[in-house]
């Protein structure tokens, strides 16, 4: 059997699923292999020959629940439960006294 129309009728196994660290469908059921990220390998697979994929997938591109507010904390020296000195006081709009 040839690799032409024949064939396509007997392609009804999946051989990649959903990976559960990247979420794409690339994970290889039978080497238990991840294609897109190498997971169940503890680096994330990242080759320079592919440039723009490393930019999909770099810091920056997700939501960065941590790392988003680490630049303001490190303006603090990272102090955390302190109060500020002297409160700031708001003044009422109209303080002013009509004569």
């Amino acid at each position: 059997m040839g690799k032409g129309t024949g064939s396509f009728g007997k392609r009804r196994n999946k051989t990649h699923t959903l990976c559960v660290r990247c979420g794409r469908r690339s994970f290889h059921l039978q080497k238990s292999r991840c294609s897109a990220c190498a997971y169940p390998a503890a680096r994330l697979r990242k080759y320079n020959w592919s440039v723009k994929a490393i930019r999909r997938k770099t810091t920056g591109t997700g939501r960065m629940r941590y790392l988003r507010h680490v630049p303001r904390r490190f303006k603090s020296g990272f102090r955390e439960g302190t109060h500020c000195l002297h409160p700031h006081v708001p003044v009422p709009i109209f303080s002013m006294t009509l004569d």
